[in-house]
């Protein structure tokens, strides 16, 4: 079981306060002498700790920077990214029934996605490594990130993608910052022990979230969204629900919130419950919190039209279930339908989202309905994706475009059939 316990000791290895800790045996590492993504004992996961974790007062500026108190640095390789908005759907929240429902929308990245702050940290640290290329598997919107990110650092990207299987969006944006791309006649899991074994060879450096340095950058959307939240209400939100992949955002918030905690900023009472939303395809992390497991299950066989979160072995379970478990969250399982008609009823409120974002609101629309979230609840639904990574599923769900005759009048007649 993983310890995820923040403690005051100082480990010699220690660079300038920052220091790499394994969550399964507890051994420490040095954060920047070599490359390392898992323990050298054991193979746990590692998590970045800090002799001195700051306060609310400390940060300034806007974005993912802002928070550079709460970072291995002052700056990264940025665009820059962060500082999202938390949008109001009041149509969705009377329907629903809570006491206050906001939309946190991380589509509005520089690349479209979330996967922005955690690379303008990955990429900075690489480059503190001295690596020279970079890798992930993606399930579409990494590649197009940690690409955009490479190109910024003046980098060789290289991604590896399941064949068939990543929207058109998004490797087009991979495409055109240069990324080599390699498609894989695999799934995305099958795509990450290729690139896990390249990295071990020493042939990349991986970037996707088993790197501890990427969910430093993600950390900072549960930052934004305490400081947004309480700026509104003068209080912190109750609840966030968010969709799950491979769980990096998951364990980045319950992360977040330990820290806050021990920085004295936020009481326990006051972590919000961390909520995960899975497509019923792909649901490892709904199947381990509701069998009571200590760990997921791998899914070798996944499928969903939220190809963002067709993932069957969630890498960041370790540090995830715990998050989901410790704030007295929940995880739910939803159909495609489900998510279809939220990612219909959030463009109907203006804020346009790739179909795997819409989990969170469609799971708020289960949990709702079972009783699991009550009615006096404060909820923040989190929303990964800007809804042009998926064009043929923003098509597909919205209206067709209706032929008419070249003039006004033909326009006018159609207009009063309706």
């Amino acid at each position: 079981m993983a310890n995820l316990e923040l403690t005051d000791d100082v480990p010699s290895v220690a660079d300038d306060g920052v220091w790499l800790t394994c969550i399964e045996c507890g051994e420490s590492f040095a954060p920047f002498e070599e490359v390392r993504y898992t323990c050298d004992d054991c193979d746990g996961l590692l998590e970045a700790r800090y002799a001195d974790l700051p306060t609310f007062d400390e940060f300034e500026g806007e974005g993912v920077w802002r928070y550079s108190a709460a970072l291995p640095f002052e700056e990264g390789v940025t665009l820059p990214e962060g500082n999202t908005p938390l949008h109001r759907v009041p149509r969705i929240e009377e329907e629903v029934g809570v006491g206050s429902l906001r939309v946190k929308h991380e589509g509005m990245n520089p690349t479209g996605s979330f996967k922005d702050r955690g690379m303008t940290v990955g990429v900075r640290v690489a480059k503190e490594i001295g690596v020279g290329r970079l890798a992930c598997a993606s399930t579409g919107n990494t590649s197009a990130a940690l690409a955009a990110y490479g190109a910024r650092g003046g980098m060789e990207t290289l991604v590896l993608l399941p064949a068939g299987k990543v929207a058109a969006g998004k490797i087009a944006q991979a495409a055109l910052h240069k990324a080599r791309i390699l498609k894989v006649d695999g799934n995305f899991d099958e795509c990450l022990d290729i690139v896990q074994d390249l990295a071990g060879r020493g042939e990349a450096y991986l970037l996707n979230s088993l790197n501890p340095f990427r969910l430093e950058g993600q950390k900072t959307i549960g930052l934004e969204i305490m400081e947004e939240h309480y700026a509104d209400y003068g209080e912190f939100p109750d609840r966030i629900v968010l969709p799950v992949g491979n769980a990096g955002n998951t364990a980045a918030l319950y992360k977040c919130f330990r820290e806050l905690v021990k920085a004295g900023e936020i009481t326990e009472d006051q972590v919000p419950k961390i909520t995960g939303a899975q497509a019923e395809g792909a649901a490892p992390m709904v199947e381990a919190i509701e069998e009571g497991n200590d760990e997921t299950r791998r899914w070798e066989e996944v499928e969903t039209r939220a190809t963002a979160i067709r993932i069957g072995n969630p890498v960041n379970a370790p540090k995830a279930l715990p998050g989901i478990r410790e704030t007295g969250g929940t995880a739910v399982a939803v159909s495609d339908e489900e998510i279809t008609a939220a990612q219909r009823d959030l463009a109907g409120e203006g804020v346009g989202v790739e179909p795997a974002s819409a989990a969170s609101v469609a799971g708020l629309r289960k949990l709702r309905d079972r009783g699991v979230i009550e009615d006096d609840e404060s909820v923040v639904c989190l929303t990964t994706g800007h809804l042009l990574k998926d064009p043929d599923a923003a098509a597909a769900a919205g209206n067709d475009p209706e032929p008419v005759d070249n003039s006004t009048e033909a326009v006018l007649d159609l207009l009063g059939e309706n």
